[in-house]
């Protein structure tokens, strides 16, 4: 726990990543708003994919239809930079907790609402525009969630433990990917996906967004309960527009780098999350249910990763820890990767093999991305720097179907997920480089300013 008086930090049990009872907690909450956050981020991605003619014109092409599926992914996307200025700017002015509960509440209600959304047969293009639309809502409630519990979580931790706890927050996201996939395989044994007439299409897909709409209302209630407010934000300066501070002074320098580094990062996740699905279907010629299977391989093995990797990094330093897998994800994904692509006819152990191989090595960096943005930051700008730290970033690399077209035209299309990998590794390496070790950096000296009260938990 945290002494108020002597302001030294009392490390009471051995439970990785925590700094006592209040750091068990807020390190679950986090571990548990990145699990759910990240479920209802890729729905379309995983539950919406195989029934997405529902919401489209029967006389697309396959690359219009593609397209255009992309952009629901990108709506999401989108959306979370602006929701990370907004929940940013509320998480350092009237707490972590707070901004996360208004957060979850919200885009638990606007998934729910996707989920009862009509086809094209009934609303025609109206279909698809309600769909866009509430994504892009979705994802500024969405870019609330990490903007506050996983920086409380942060704030909570032991130094000495922070990158432990990191890797168990971001192994949320995998966790997310393993639930959604078992989920979906479930949901196929008794809905199966096919045209737009097939019981998947018509009702199917839909079971996933109701249970996430739960799954957030539970995690409202549960997070309510158990997890307090931040100690450390408690005691520094009122902040009601953070977000204006990072684009002023070495606060503007420390967010480019952080920008940069978010936007290699996130190249390389589009790679493995948003592309490496549709690789396994057109190229490895993988069923939907085999896909499914195969993505519940890959992203279990990213989990260990993430956990061992934020171990790794107490040890290495976060900034070892970038340029290692930055480069291992240059000179090991890429080619792992391109195995993949040409692995048509291949059998379909082979194929897992491949995607989980290149799924670890792209993903790789990402176990220390919570600890590290939480210490690149002061306390009074904490919430705001790593929201937006975190989701400005998303916009470049989110049109990476774009990118592939243009790619496409001076090479083959089913090689332009490689050039992507290859520029988002540089990124991350130089980015990485350009920045300093942060591990030891200490969250308690803080300006001298009068204390605030810390809310209790509401039980």
């Amino acid at each position: 726990m945290c002494d108020y008086r002597t302001k030294e930090w009392m490390v009471t049990l051995p439970l990785s990543g925590t700094g006592g009872p209040r750091g068990r907690a807020a390190v679950r909450g986090a571990f548990l708003g990145f699990l759910i956050d990240n479920f209802d981020i890729y729905l379309p991605v995983v539950a919406l994919a195989p029934a997405i003619s529902y919401f489209m014109p029967p006389t697309l092409d396959p690359g219009t239809l593609a397209l255009a599926t992309s952009w629901i992914f990108v709506a999401t996307l989108v959306g979370r930079p602006l929701g990370a200025f907004i929940f940013g700017n509320l998480g350092d002015s009237i707490g972590r907790r707070k901004a996360t509960l208004i957060a979850v509440g919200g885009f638990g209600v606007v998934t729910l609402v996707i989920g009862l959304l009509p086809g094209y047969q009934s609303w025609g293009a109206g279909s698809i525009v309600a769909l866009v639309v509430l994504r892009f809502i979705d994802g500024v409630f969405l870019g609330g969630e990490y903007s506050g519990a996983n920086v409380l979580a942060m704030e909570e931790s032991a130094k000495e433990r922070r990158g432990a706890a990191g890797g168990l927050v971001q192994a949320g996201a995998t966790v997310a990917w393993v639930l959604m996939s078992l989920v979906t395989l479930g949901i196929f044994q008794f809905a199966a996906p096919g045209g737009v007439h097939s019981a998947y299409s018509q009702w199917g897909w839909r079971i996933s967004f109701f249970i996430g709409s739960a799954l957030a209302m539970a995690f409202l209630l549960y997070y309510r309960r158990t997890v307090e407010e931040s100690s450390i934000w408690a005691k520094a300066p009122t902040n009601k527009l953070s977000a204006l501070t990072l684009v002023r002074g070495r606060a503007a320098r420390v967010f480019l780098q952080v920008f940069v580094l978010m936007t290699g990062l996130w190249l390389l996740l589009n790679c493995a999350t948003a592309l490496l699905p549709g690789v396994l279907g057109s190229r490895a010629r993988l069923s939907s249910s085999q896909i499914t299977v195969a993505l519940i391989i890959m992203y279990t093995a990213i989990t260990i990763v993430f956990l061992i990797g934020g171990r790794l990094s107490q040890r290495s330093g976060r900034r070892t820890y970038f340029i290692v897998t930055g480069l291992a994800a240059l000179v090991l994904g890429v080619p792992a990767y391109a195995l993949l692509i040409t692995s048509t006819g291949r059998s379909f152990g082979l194929a897992v093999l491949f995607a989980t191989l290149a799924g670890m090595f792209i993903v790789a960096p990402w176990a220390v991305v919570t600890p590290y943005l939480a210490e690149r930051f002061r306390t009074e700008n904490r919430a705001a720097g790593f929201g937006l730290g975190y989701s400005l970033a998303v916009i470049i690399p989110a049109f990476y179907a774009s990118y592939q077209l243009g790619l496409a035209k001076v090479m083959p299309a089913e090689l332009t997920v490689l050039v992507l990998v290859v520029i988002g590794s540089v990124l991350v390496v130089a980015a990485a480089m350009a920045g300093p070790e942060t591990k030891d950096v200490d969250f308690r000296v803080q300006p001298e300013a009068e204390p605030r009260t810390a809310p209790a938990v509401t039980s």
